[in-house]
């Protein structure tokens, strides 16, 4: 007679044993739960103190795990929510990093972000073709002072429709990419960007503390999601006696 014995379920866990790193080992496990949907799409997986009791690691070897598949972009930490599943396979290709950095070596620099304007704005010609929409568009304009002088300008627009909670979120926090990938959920596929000198108009002049019609250094950014329908629009526009624009490049695994 035959016996119907239930099997128990095996759960993988680290080698201890094993010469590999234990944050390595799960990385790997961690995929494994991605791509077997015991670990959901679009959920949130596991907190850090779970993850390190259900495995008996330490904090630092699940974090290392963690920011693997962050860079591979299987997962997105956002902040104050936890870490969510975005992808079940990995991106492939290099990670870009820009930033305007000062240009003031030898010096104790204080920077400050202060907001100028904030609202739904009928902009110019230029950027309703840039959006390729005719609903209400939402504007912001923050300006960067670096020891008290201003040195750029971050000017943002967003049909209004993709973030329709936009007044009552603190823009001073976060930069239009979180605004609209961490709030409104958007996945951004592709982002064009143009690097420019230009001739400022007199409101980018009054701020920036310039003439009108002087050049200065300028970085458009047009954020595209995964049909190429645009979501957002972003200018830099710094003085170059003051601020120079870095592009860095890394390598994605």
């Amino acid at each position: 007679m035959l016996h119907d014995e239930t099997v128990p379920l095996q759960i993988k866990t680290v080698d201890r044993f094993n010469q590999e790193k234990l944050y390595i080992q799960l990385t790997r496990i961690f995929i494994e739960e991605i791509k077997s949907g015991k670990w959901i799409l679009n959920k949130k997986i596991p907190s850090e103190n779970e993850l390190c009791q259900q495995y008996q690691v330490s904090k630092i070897t699940v974090r290392q795990a963690i920011n693997n598949l962050v860079s591979d972009g299987y997962l997105m930490k956002i902040q104050g929510k936890g870490t969510f599943v975005t992808s079940v396979m990995p991106v492939v290709g290099l990670a870009m990093k820009t930033r305007f950095t000062e240009e003031m070596f030898g010096e104790e620099v204080k920077s400050e972000k202060e907001l100028l304007v904030k609202g739904v704005a009928d902009p110019v010609a230029e950027i309703k073709t840039y959006l390729k929409t005719t609903d209400i568009i939402y504007r912001f304009l923050c300006r960067r002072m670096v020891n008290g002088n201003p040195a750029y300008l971050d000017e943002s627009y967003i049909p209004y429709h993709m973030l329709p909670e936009i007044e009552k979120i603190d823009i001073m926090q976060v930069s239009l990419y979180s605004l609209l990938y961490e709030v409104a959920r958007l996945k951004i596929f592709k982002m064009i960007q143009t690097v420019e000198i230009l001739n400022v108009d007199e409101e980018s002049a009054r701020y920036l503390d310039l003439e009108a019609g002087v050049p200065a250094l300028a970085v458009h950014r047009l954020l595209l999601s995964s049909d190429n329908t645009p979501v957002g629009y972003t200018r830099f526009t710094g003085r170059s006696d003051r601020y120079k624009f870095q592009t860095e490049f890394e390598r994605i695994r």
